[in-house]
């Protein structure tokens, strides 16, 4: 028993110090969504820290139903970080809660062994990962995803299988310019020589939200950046860590340091999962002695998109219509990258944006990765007051920085027949440039 939780042994001692300065104020309860709902202290972040202690001490069998089911239901949102005094990591915790889980005899069953095929024999393989998106790209783009919904027989199979059909068409751009082919023409004009970057272009980014990476790339080089981006790069190992597969994350990990290697230029992201998930290299290979000085060092070059261009100072665009729009933060980049401001900001370079402010928009939407296909029940309570109060802000646009949250809050519009453009803030930016003629 001790070799088999040594892992969560580990974190939870690293973590003791802060722990036990919890003075139980209870902040953590209304910041964590699942609590909210449920009423269940076991639901809380400081009520699954209580249960880990008890398995830890062996109190509790690691394959027990309630540690498994009030793991299990945590969104991993890390919202109780940022509400803690304490300053208890509680991300790293739950990975590795989730580790000792999916290492038990209960796991993996069901849709978590589909999971953790997918995780090993497809996401960790970026030539079958390419064909597995290509496959919902025609899905999506022949218009067989949106026949499905619109004729009932996707919820006639199963609600999940629906709701995965609701995802995939979410992801699709609603994009009114043609920019295909379109270069920056122009630069400031006191600019000196290009800032390198590297963009990190991401999976689910890559794969299906392509228009993003272009638009980042577009925005970046009229803003006096080159942005490269090796070829070797490989998923940042979120999917992985978050269902507990941590050496799965770690196999990632290493690969992507080694891809950027060359170069110790600043990592650009523009998803919020996938920023959080590279800042947390450094602890992710802390006990890999080849590993950990350069995981330290790459982890501190990763900066979100909004980062960078706060950081250069970037230049404003002109008024691009007079759609009431909002932002939703994506929890990771919010929590994890402490980004969440700077995103907003390319709004701001927007002129006369018809913003809307959104209530609770620091509140998860009940995405988290794969979170709203394990636990459909929770997920669908948490989006239904998401989608709630954007219909509520009279928003006909929703910027956001991470694609899992962008599918999320898209396919719970388009279910409740909401008409609404879900878009990454940079895309916003990006078609302000294009009016202002920035692009040839």
């Amino acid at each position: 028993m001790a070799a088999e939780l040594s892992n969560l042994s580990t974190v939870l001692s690293a973590e003791e110090e802060k722990i036990l300065a919890c003075v139980h104020c209870g902040l953590c309860l209304e910041a964590c969504p699942t609590y909210v709902i449920t009423g269940d202290e076991n639901d809380s972040p400081r009520g699954r820290i209580y249960l880990m202690r008890a398995v830890k001490e062996k109190r509790l069998a690691v394959d027990s139903l309630a540690f498994e089911t009030h793991i299990d239901r945590c969104l991993g949102c890390r919202a109780c970080e940022s509400a803690c005094p304490a300053g208890v990591e509680y991300g790293q915790l739950l990975e590795a809660a989730r580790s000792e889980i999916a290492r038990g005899q209960t796991k993996p069953t069901g849709l978590y062994r589909l999971l953790f095929f997918v995780l090993k024999h497809v996401w960790s393989r970026p030539g079958r990962l390419r064909a597995a998106f290509g496959l919902g790209r025609v899905m999506r783009d022949s218009g067989l995803a949106r026949l499905l919904l619109r004729t009932g027989i996707a919820g006639g199979i199963s609600k999940k299988f629906e709701f995965a059909l609701a995802l995939l068409e979410g992801s699709k751009g609603s994009d009114p310019g043609d920019r295909a082919g379109r270069m920056p023409a122009n630069r400031p004009q006191d600019a000196g020589a290009p800032t390198r970057v590297m963009l990190f272009r991401g999976c689910v980014s890559e794969g299906l939200f392509k228009r993003v990476n272009e638009a980042t790339g577009r925005v970046l080089k009229v803003n006096g950046c080159d942005p490269q981006s090796p070829d070797a790069q490989v998923c940042c190992g979120a999917l992985h860590a978050h269902a507990g597969d941590l050496e799965g994350a770690r196999k990632l990990a290493r690969q992507n340091i080694d891809a950027f290697k060359e170069d110790d230029a600043p990592v650009i992201t523009n998803a919020g999962g996938c920023g959080a998930m590279l800042a947390s290299y450094s602890h992710l290979l802390a006990d890999d002695e080849a590993y950990a000085h350069r995981a330290k060092e790459f982890s501190a070059r990763v900066q979100d998109i909004g980062q960078q261009l706060e950081a250069i100072g970037f230049r404003n665009g002109v008024y691009s219509g007079s759609e009431r729009t909002t932002y939703d933060a994506s929890c990771h980049l919010l929590h994890g990258q402490h980004a969440s401001a700077s995103s907003m900001k390319m709004l701001w370079a927007v002129p006369d944006l018809n913003f809307a402010p959104l209530k609770d928009s620091d509140v998860c939407c009940g995405g988290a990765g794969v979170y709203n296909l394990l636990e459909p029940e929770l997920s669908e309570q948490i989006l239904a007051d998401k989608i709630r109060n954007i219909e509520q802000s009279g928003a006909t646009v929703v910027a956001t920085g991470n694609p899992g949250c962008h599918m999320q809050i898209a396919a719970g519009a388009k279910l409740a027949g909401l008409n609404l453009r879900v878009c990454h803030p940079v895309e916003l930016l990006d078609e302000s440039y294009r009016r202002a003629g920035f692009y040839e």
